[in-house]
């Protein structure tokens, strides 16, 4: 990379970039883990009306890495300390900006006063979060589709 990747909060003009980047990093990376129920579910969580109006009230936080103006990366908290997205697009893989995005999430939550951060992770993520010092709590479960291991670590 030759320039500076910069961090932020989501902002309301930022969720259709936010939702676009996510759905086609999945389908990239993630659906064949699936199958077809597992991609319209996640289709439908991206879609859904409620999770934008919780985003627009400040209950779910989202916040981005950005590399000269363009969206290349998300992170999103929900119930105040759990991990529900992070995706890097494509191009900027192996770049370090999944860590970044992960660690400033982390540094929030510290200043929120959490002590605990959680995250479902998908089963292309799951060395990614071992890496960082999360452990599985139970073993893969799979609902709607969505196969996932929960995790945690301790901040």
């Amino acid at each position: 990379m030759t320039h500076q990747v910069y961090i932020r909060q989501a902002n309301v003009d930022d969720w259709d970039k936010v939702t676009g980047l996510a759905w086609v990093t999945f389908l990239e990376f993630e659906a064949k883990d699936y199958g077809p129920e597992g991609v319209r579910s996640f289709r439908d969580f991206l879609a859904d009306e409620k999770l934008n109006r919780m985003f627009l009230l400040g209950e779910y936080v989202v916040f981005v890495a950005e590399l000269n103006g363009r969206i290349v990366g998300l992170i999103s908290l929900r119930s105040g300390n759990h991990i529900s997205l992070l995706f890097v697009d494509r191009e900027f893989h192996h770049q370090r900006i999944g860590s970044k995005l992960l660690h400033y999430a982390e540094d929030y939550l510290r200043k929120e006063e959490q002590n605990v951060i959680t995250v479902d992770s998908a089963p292309y993520a799951l060395d990614f979060y071992r890496h960082f010092g999360y452990d599985a709590v139970s073993d893969e479960c799979v609902v709607s589709g969505i196969r996932y291991t929960p995790m945690e670590k301790k901040l």
